[in-house]
C-alpha cells in the first residue's frame, strides 16, 4: 500500500483550477463557519465517510482536506485501500489554506449575547 501524498495549499489550489474535487471531510458545522471557496467542493464528513465515499469520483484528482489535515489523511487512505487511484490529502488543512491566503468563505462573527438572547426571548 502506498503512502498518502500530501500537497502543499497552493499546489492543491492549482489542482483545484485543472478540475480537481475538494472533499471536505470536516462536520457540517464547521464547514458553516469556514469552507474552501472554490467551484469543486464536496463535503463529506469523516462520520459519514465510510458509508458514503462511493458518491466520490474514482476518474477525477481529489483532493482530501479537513481543518488540520489529519482526518483528511485517514479519509484518503480509506480511498485508497478502496481502489482510488488519484488521491491526495491537503497538507495543514483549511488552516494552511487560509493562510496562505487561498480563498474561503466564512460566516460572519456573531455575538454569543445574540444567540442567548434568541434563546430566550418569548415566541409570538
Amino acid at each position: 500500500m502506498a503512502a498518502v501524498k500530501n500537497i502543499s495549499p497552493a499546489d492543491a489550489y492549482t489542482l483545484t483550477k485543472k478540475g480537481a474535487l475538494i472533499v471536505d471531510v470536516r462536520e457540517h458545522r464547521e464547514v458553516e463557519s469556514k469552507s474552501f471557496d472554490v467551484p469543486d467542493v464536496m463535503v463529506l464528513p469523516l462520520s459519514r465517510f465510510s458509508s458514503s465515499f462511493s458518491d466520490i469520483p474514482s476518474k477525477t484528482k481529489v483532493i482530501l482536506a479537513c481543518r488540520s489535515g489529519h482526518r483528511s489523511a485517514s479519509a484518503a487512505s480509506m480511498l485508497m485501500n478502496k481502489g482510488y487511484k488519484n488521491v491526495v490529502n491537503l497538507q495543514h488543512g483549511i488552516m494552511g489554506w487560509e493562510h496562505a491566503g487561498l480563498p474561503v468563505k466564512k460566516q460572519p462573527a456573531q455575538n454569543p449575547l445574540t444567540s442567548l438572547m434568541k434563546m430566550f426571548r418569548k415566541q409570538d
